[in-house]
């Protein structure tokens, strides 16, 4: 990997990269900050929202203190792949910036939308490769971030020890973002659309006693709040399973970094918890 830029920041060591990705076939950026010290330490991995890249989490949330506290690494990468020749829409939710942490299926988007794969396969390896790692890992994200970090702890248990969530897209298959994400990417087999919906993995049974708690931070204020987020089915599905979840409705935080910022610091104690225990 390729270090771009170099930062000190709250003792640590935060890099910007860029290394040629063989799962999306295109170059990929991301960030990476390492406390001081020689480690190894625990990794956390961020996944964001749609629109963003790698820079969104690395300069709004402020979750560095926290990681430098706890002496966790904490890894946030781009979205989606991007390019010349990579697939694109002008919606801001589909295509570049929106790739939903899926492997797409279906043309244009087959060849170089295979984020699933890039996350829980490549990224992983090379952080491990690169950096002083224990090899445990934990997982967090907003938005649709939050939908791909639940999706890929549900699918992947083995690989994350917790995971948690900003105002996750809890069951893409039961909203617009969702449906057209699913729909472009998936194809038309609704049964495959249901092998990445956090509140139906959850409800069929996926990683059953993997996780102690399910942390889940929601804004009441949040405008996409009923027609996109929809927490109460990932409640309903939590209780139908007996998975535990805590899942904290704040009032008047809204869906922006200011919300993330204001609790990004429980979320970094909740996996150093659980990723040194």
């Amino acid at each position: 990997m390729e270090t771009t830029k170099t930062h000190v920041v709250h003792g640590g060591t935060l890099r910007y990269l860029k290394h040629d990705s063989a799962a999306t076939g295109t170059p990929m950026t991301l960030s990476v900050f390492v406390p001081a010290g020689e480690g190894p330490f625990p990794v956390l991995i961020w996944l964001s929202g749609l629109t963003c890249t790698e820079d969104n989490f690395t300069t709004k949330a402020g979750a560095y203190k926290a990681a430098a506290e706890h002496g966790v690494i904490i890894v946030a990468p781009d979205t989606s792949p991007r390019g010349e020749g990579v697939a694109d829409d002008p919606a801001y939710d589909l295509g570049q910036g929106a790739a939903f942490y899926v492997d797409a299926t279906e043309a244009p988007w087959a060849p170089h939308f295979r984020m699933e794969s890039y996350v829980t396969d490549e990224l992983i390896a090379l952080i491990d490769a690169e950096f002083p790692t224990t090899k445990t890992r934990s997982i967090f994200g907003h938005s649709m971030g939050g939908h791909g970090a639940l999706t890929l702890a549900l699918r992947h248990p083995e690989l994350f020890k917790s995971v948690s969530a900003f105002a996750p897209i809890s069951s893409p298959t039961r909203c617009a973002w969702g449906e057209k994400a699913f729909s472009a990417y998936l194809g038309g087999d609704r049964a495959e659309w249901t092998r990445h919906d956090a509140a139906l993995l959850i409800e069929n049974g996926a990683a059953a006693g993997m996780f102690d708690d399910i942390l889940v931070d929601q804004g009441d204020a949040d405008p996409f709040l009923v027609e996109q987020l929809k927490p109460e089915l990932l409640v309903a599905a939590t209780k139908a399973a007996g998975q535990r979840l805590t899942l904290r409705m704040q009032p008047g935080y809204d869906h922006s970094y200011f919300f993330m910022a204001s609790f990004v610091d429980d979320h970094v104690a909740f996996h150093a918890t659980r990723l040194k225990a």
